[in-house]
């Protein structure tokens, strides 16, 4: 007579042996993955955006005072939009070649030496500002970087965010900084002077 109970306890035994090789197998890969460091120096493996998706790094006690005083205009503008001087606001100059070569020519003298020529954050005085430069390459495509938060970043610049961007507004006029704007909008193209 054919005995179930005999049988299911087999596969269960078989079942379990398997399970506990396959834990030791993994268990003795897991240290060598820890160990690893991605490309931005964070130890352990992220395989969808290495160095950055470290999920132990999320929430407001895990960032850095740098990562802090750089998210302080964003979280403003989310929940209470512009300041009413820069609500609103929209740029006055079309996309033209030499709009955007005027822009170039601004962007050059009055921000390239922190936000670097591409807009990468890689200026020359770029590892001496706090919170380092925003990378405009990126940024400029995001959906929240619409004309009046860019005025409004540009004029008032970061000193009431805690970061080194210096307010424009005495030095800049609206269309020279519309201009800028649209050369970054442009794709940081290279300039000739």
């Amino acid at each position: 007579m054919f005995d179930c109970r005999a049988l299911a306890g087999r596969l269960l035994g078989v079942s379990l042996i398997a399970g506990v090789a396959g834990l030791i197998a993994l268990s003795a890969t897991l240290p060598s993955m820890a160990q690893k460091e991605d490309k931005a120096g964070w130890p352990g493996p992220d395989f969808w955006h290495p160095g950055w998706m470290h999920h132990d790094r999320w929430g407001p006690r895990n960032r850095s005072p740098e990562m802090i005083a750089r998210m302080r205009r964003h979280r403003t503008f989310m929940h209470a939009g512009a300041p009413l001087a820069y609500r609103g606001a929209r740029s006055t100059v079309s996309m033209t070649r030499n709009v955007i070569k005027a822009g170039g020519e601004l962007y050059s003298s009055h921000c390239a030496s922190c936000h670097g020529d591409r807009g990468l954050g890689d200026g020359a005085a770029a590892k001496s500002v706090t919170p380092s430069p925003a990378l405009l390459a990126h940024m400029i495509e995001r959906p929240m970087v619409i004309d009046e938060y860019l005025l409004w970043t540009i004029f008032d610049g970061g000193k009431q965010f805690g970061t080194d961007m210096p307010a424009f507004k005495g030095t800049l006029s609206r269309e020279q900084i519309w201009k800028i704007v649209a050369y970054m909008r442009a794709g940081f193209p290279k300039v000739d002077k």
